[in-house]
């Protein structure tokens, strides 16, 4: 089973909003680090002190506290975030199409 971990607070605070959990409160991390695991739809994840994952290493992250179906988690969770397929253009072509027919 491969862990992942994220550091940056925005994303762990999206996918916090996401995934609705009101038992984690940042606030009580100087520096949280989200580690999570997926498999069968799931994901599973823990929060840990940033310091204290240094100290006993990454390497030996064995298990989770809660659990999270996929779809309601960030598309990077799942490593679905694919950024180079999104084309801007081709939505704007389709948006301005939209409009004009709406004028109509």
């Amino acid at each position: 089973m491969e862990f992942h971990q994220e550091n940056d607070r925005k994303k762990i605070r999206e996918f916090l909003n996401l995934v609705e959990n009101h038992k984690v409160e940042l606030r009580h991390y100087k520096k949280p680090v989200l580690v999570w695991t997926t498999f069968d739809g799931v994901c599973h994840y823990a929060f840990w002190e940033d310091e204290t994952l240094s100290k006993f290493g990454f390497a030996n992250v064995d298990g989770w506290d809660y659990e999270e179906d996929l779809l309601f988690c960030p598309d990077w969770i799942a490593g679905n975030e694919d950024d180079e397929d999104f084309d801007d253009d081709e939505d704007g072509e389709e948006f301005e199409t939209f409009c004009e027919l709406i004028k109509k």
